[in-house]
């Protein structure tokens, strides 16, 4: 017996379309599919956010120093003119240092970052940005899932798809 559902579909197409499907959900929160694409999905779901649950405060605050191009009032970098060896003169970026507090991830939680990673995709918000996926399951989704053992997502059944009459359902997170 198959350990999952082949979904009708060829290995690569199969495992691209979950990792659309796990993207979606926990970006979102929510989908509409066919209930057995949520079945699968759900299995996913529940262990990318049990690993985020356990490895949600794993990290320590690092001060690290930052060398960054000084901006005057309007954003702009500013520049001083400078003289190179052979007496020719060029504009040279002032550059400012801070220090600056940032989280360090533990190897454990380095290496749940990379499986999440593994089984979702790379999303980019409205503004062209990329959204740190991991860091959202970590710093908003597993937080309320602290007192929880498991089950942190429900299909609910919404009936028959208009012209194939497939089962569909919403799977969303709890």
């Amino acid at each position: 017996m198959a350990r999952n559902r082949k979904l009708g579909r060829p290995t690569d197409q199969r495992l691209a379309m979950l990792k659309a499907l796990t993207t979606d959900v926990i970006l979102r929160g929510k989908i509409v599919t066919t209930e057995t694409r949520a079945k699968e999905v759900k299995a996913i779901v529940d262990s990318i956010v049990s690993l985020a649950v356990k490895e949600k405060d794993n990290f320590e605050m690092v001060d690290a120093k930052v060398i960054t191009a000084k901006l005057d009032a309007k954003g702009n970098k500013e520049t001083v003119k400078a003289t190179s060896k052979n007496g020719k003169e060029y504009l040279k970026v002032v550059k400012e240092e801070k220090t600056v507090s940032r989280q360090k991830d533990m190897p454990s939680r380095l290496n749940a970052r990379k499986k999440i990673m593994k089984m979702v995709n790379k999303v980019k918000d409205e503004d062209g940005k990329n959204v740190d996926l991991p860091g959202k399951l970590f710093n908003e989704i597993a937080p309320k899932y602290t007192n929880n053992i498991g089950g942190y997502t429900r299909i609910v059944k919404v009936g028959p798809r208009k012209g194939d009459n497939a089962p569909m359902a919403i799977l969303e997170l709890l």
